[in-house]
Protein backbone atom coordinates (compact mmCIF):
# COMPACT_ATOMS: atom_id res chain seq x y z
CA UNK A 1 0.00 0.00 0.00
CA UNK A 2 1.25 3.40 -1.28
CA UNK A 3 1.22 5.71 2.10
CA UNK A 4 3.33 8.84 -0.05
CA UNK A 5 0.14 10.90 -0.17
CA UNK A 6 -0.20 11.24 3.10
CA UNK A 7 1.75 13.61 4.83
CA UNK A 8 1.46 13.12 8.41
CA UNK A 9 1.20 9.36 10.57
CA UNK A 10 -0.39 8.95 13.83
CA UNK A 11 -0.60 6.14 15.44
CA UNK A 12 -4.05 5.06 17.21
CA UNK A 13 -3.88 2.72 21.01
CA UNK A 14 -7.40 2.06 21.35
CA UNK A 15 -8.38 0.06 24.44
CA UNK A 16 -10.69 -0.39 27.35
CA UNK A 17 -7.29 0.55 29.82
CA UNK A 18 -9.15 -0.62 32.76
CA UNK A 19 -6.51 0.36 34.14
CA UNK A 20 -4.59 1.54 31.75
CA UNK A 21 -0.50 0.44 32.57
CA UNK A 22 3.29 0.24 31.71
CA UNK A 23 2.61 -2.09 28.91
CA UNK A 24 0.47 -0.43 26.98
CA UNK A 25 2.58 2.68 26.91
CA UNK A 26 5.07 0.74 26.01
CA UNK A 27 3.22 -0.33 22.90
CA UNK A 28 2.63 2.96 22.02
CA UNK A 29 6.19 4.00 22.22
CA UNK A 30 7.14 1.21 20.63
CA UNK A 31 5.12 1.77 17.72
CA UNK A 32 5.52 5.24 17.25
CA UNK A 33 9.28 4.63 17.02
CA UNK A 34 9.10 1.37 14.90
CA UNK A 35 6.66 3.60 12.10
CA UNK A 36 8.24 7.13 12.63
CA UNK A 37 4.62 8.54 14.16
CA UNK A 38 4.40 11.78 14.41
CA UNK A 39 2.28 11.01 17.57
CA UNK A 40 -0.02 8.28 19.31
CA UNK A 41 -4.11 9.08 20.00
CA UNK A 42 -4.39 7.23 23.04
CA UNK A 43 -7.84 6.03 23.14
CA UNK A 44 -10.19 5.05 25.95
CA UNK A 45 -13.24 2.81 24.66
CA UNK A 46 -16.71 3.71 25.95
CA UNK A 47 -19.28 1.21 25.75
CA UNK A 48 -17.68 -1.76 24.18
CA UNK A 49 -19.77 -4.78 22.80
CA UNK A 50 -16.90 -7.11 23.69
CA UNK A 51 -17.21 -6.34 27.62
CA UNK A 52 -19.69 -6.97 30.45
CA UNK A 53 -20.31 -3.55 31.51
CA UNK A 54 -20.43 -4.46 35.07
CA UNK A 55 -16.79 -5.26 35.20
CA UNK A 56 -15.25 -2.15 33.17
CA UNK A 57 -14.74 1.08 35.96
CA UNK A 58 -16.52 4.17 34.66
CA UNK A 59 -16.07 5.60 31.69
CA UNK A 60 -14.82 8.85 33.32
CA UNK A 61 -12.53 7.34 35.55
CA UNK A 62 -10.46 5.51 32.68
CA UNK A 63 -10.33 8.94 30.62
CA UNK A 64 -8.98 10.27 34.19
CA UNK A 65 -6.62 7.58 34.21
CA UNK A 66 -5.57 7.62 30.71
CA UNK A 67 -4.69 11.25 30.74
CA UNK A 68 -2.85 11.00 33.83
CA UNK A 69 -0.55 7.97 32.58
CA UNK A 70 0.58 10.13 29.54
CA UNK A 71 0.51 13.78 30.30
CA UNK A 72 4.77 13.63 30.47
CA UNK A 73 5.01 12.50 26.99
CA UNK A 74 4.73 15.35 24.57
CA UNK A 75 3.72 12.84 21.36
CA UNK A 76 1.30 10.85 23.24
CA UNK A 77 -2.31 12.52 23.26
CA UNK A 78 -5.86 11.71 24.62
CA UNK A 79 -8.46 11.20 22.51
CA UNK A 80 -11.97 10.40 23.93
CA UNK A 81 -13.51 10.15 20.68
CA UNK A 82 -14.85 6.76 21.64
CA UNK A 83 -15.41 7.56 25.41
CA UNK A 84 -17.64 10.95 24.43
CA UNK A 85 -20.13 8.15 22.07
CA UNK A 86 -23.23 6.96 22.63
CA UNK A 87 -23.79 3.60 22.16
CA UNK A 88 -21.22 0.92 21.53
CA UNK A 89 -17.91 1.76 19.95
CA UNK A 90 -16.80 0.46 17.02
CA UNK A 91 -13.04 0.76 15.34
CA UNK A 92 -14.86 1.48 11.58
CA UNK A 93 -16.54 4.45 12.80
CA UNK A 94 -13.90 5.71 14.59
CA UNK A 95 -11.64 5.05 11.66
CA UNK A 96 -14.57 7.01 9.25
CA UNK A 97 -14.34 10.46 11.96
CA UNK A 98 -10.65 10.32 11.95
CA UNK A 99 -10.18 9.82 8.17
CA UNK A 100 -12.73 12.47 7.21
CA UNK A 101 -11.47 15.14 9.49
CA UNK A 102 -7.60 14.58 8.67
CA UNK A 103 -7.60 13.54 4.87
CA UNK A 104 -3.65 14.09 4.78
CA UNK A 105 -3.25 11.52 7.76
CA UNK A 106 -2.38 8.10 7.57
CA UNK A 107 -3.74 5.90 10.49
CA UNK A 108 -1.19 3.31 12.58
CA UNK A 109 -3.87 0.93 14.42
CA UNK A 110 -1.67 -0.35 16.87
CA UNK A 111 -2.63 -4.10 18.58
CA UNK A 112 -1.48 -6.89 20.42
CA UNK A 113 -1.63 -10.44 18.42
CA UNK A 114 -4.06 -11.76 19.92
CA UNK A 115 -6.32 -9.19 18.42
CA UNK A 116 -4.98 -9.82 14.33
CA UNK A 117 -6.95 -13.46 14.78
CA UNK A 118 -10.66 -11.54 15.68
CA UNK A 119 -10.20 -8.50 13.66
CA UNK A 120 -12.06 -10.19 10.57
CA UNK A 121 -15.24 -10.57 12.96
CA UNK A 122 -15.46 -6.72 13.69
CA UNK A 123 -17.62 -4.62 12.33
CA UNK A 124 -16.82 -3.54 8.70
CA UNK A 125 -13.70 -5.54 8.37
CA UNK A 126 -12.89 -4.40 4.70
CA UNK A 127 -13.36 -0.39 5.72
CA UNK A 128 -10.99 -0.90 8.59
CA UNK A 129 -8.71 -2.67 6.54
CA UNK A 130 -8.46 0.08 4.28
CA UNK A 131 -8.51 3.05 6.38
CA UNK A 132 -5.46 2.05 8.48
CA UNK A 133 -2.23 0.54 8.83
CA UNK A 134 -2.16 -2.07 10.90
CA UNK A 135 0.78 -2.36 13.92
CA UNK A 136 0.86 -5.39 15.62
CA UNK A 137 3.00 -5.88 18.74
CA UNK A 138 3.62 -9.76 20.43
CA UNK A 139 0.57 -11.00 23.22
CA UNK A 140 -0.36 -13.71 24.89
CA UNK A 141 2.69 -15.64 23.57
CA UNK A 142 1.30 -16.02 20.06
CA UNK A 143 4.52 -17.64 18.31
CA UNK A 144 5.91 -15.77 15.64
CA UNK A 145 4.86 -18.15 12.98
CA UNK A 146 1.38 -18.07 13.76
CA UNK A 147 0.96 -13.59 13.85
CA UNK A 148 3.37 -14.29 10.28
CA UNK A 149 0.02 -16.18 8.85
CA UNK A 150 -2.01 -14.77 10.04
CA UNK A 151 -1.05 -11.00 8.52
CA UNK A 152 -0.43 -13.00 5.24
CA UNK A 153 -3.77 -13.94 5.31
CA UNK A 154 -5.41 -10.66 6.13
CA UNK A 155 -3.14 -8.97 2.92
CA UNK A 156 -4.50 -11.38 1.04
CA UNK A 157 -7.99 -11.70 2.20
CA UNK A 158 -8.67 -7.99 2.99
CA UNK A 159 -5.91 -6.13 1.56
CA UNK A 160 -4.40 -5.28 4.84
CA UNK A 161 -1.19 -3.16 5.60
CA UNK A 162 0.57 -4.89 8.52
CA UNK A 163 3.19 -4.22 10.25
CA UNK A 164 4.38 -6.69 12.79
CA UNK A 165 6.48 -5.54 15.33
CA UNK A 166 9.89 -7.45 16.74
CA UNK A 167 9.84 -5.71 20.14
CA UNK A 168 9.52 -8.46 23.32
CA UNK A 169 6.51 -9.48 24.79
CA UNK A 170 5.19 -7.13 27.78
CA UNK A 171 4.04 -9.97 30.49
CA UNK A 172 1.39 -7.48 31.91
CA UNK A 173 -2.43 -7.07 31.94
CA UNK A 174 -5.20 -4.98 32.65
CA UNK A 175 -6.83 -8.28 34.48
CA UNK A 176 -3.81 -9.23 36.21
CA UNK A 177 -3.59 -5.85 38.09
CA UNK A 178 -6.96 -5.49 39.16
CA UNK A 179 -6.07 -8.74 40.73
CA UNK A 180 -3.88 -7.55 42.75
CA UNK A 181 -5.60 -4.06 44.03
CA UNK A 182 -8.75 -6.39 44.64
CA UNK A 183 -6.43 -8.44 47.02
CA UNK A 184 -5.02 -5.73 48.82
CA UNK A 185 -1.13 -6.14 46.66
CA UNK A 186 0.82 -3.35 45.53
CA UNK A 187 1.00 -2.82 41.78
CA UNK A 188 3.22 0.06 41.96
CA UNK A 189 5.79 -0.01 38.98
CA UNK A 190 2.76 -1.76 36.89
CA UNK A 191 1.37 1.51 36.74
CA UNK A 192 1.91 5.19 36.69
CA UNK A 193 2.38 6.61 39.79
CA UNK A 194 -0.13 9.17 39.25
CA UNK A 195 -2.48 6.63 38.24
CA UNK A 196 -1.74 4.41 41.21
CA UNK A 197 -2.58 7.55 43.57
CA UNK A 198 -6.02 8.08 41.47
CA UNK A 199 -7.01 4.18 42.06
CA UNK A 200 -6.55 4.63 45.18
CA UNK A 201 -7.99 7.54 46.31
CA UNK A 202 -11.09 6.44 44.45
CA UNK A 203 -11.07 3.15 45.89
CA UNK A 204 -11.28 1.57 42.35
CA UNK A 205 -11.13 -2.14 41.61
CA UNK A 206 -11.33 -3.34 45.35
CA UNK A 207 -13.21 -6.25 45.92
CA UNK A 208 -16.69 -4.45 46.19
CA UNK A 209 -16.36 -3.21 42.79
CA UNK A 210 -14.84 -6.21 40.68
Amino acid sequence: MNNSSYSKKVGILGGTFNPIHVGHLIIAQNALERCGLDKVLIMPSGCSYLKDPDDVADVSDRVEMTRLAIEDNDRFELSTIEADREGNSYTCETLDILTSRNPDTRYYYIIGADTLFSMERWKRPFDIFSSCTIVCARRDNVPDKMIKAQAGYLRDNYNADVIIMDDDEIPISSTFIREMIADGRSCRYYLDNKVVRYIKDNGLYRKQNV
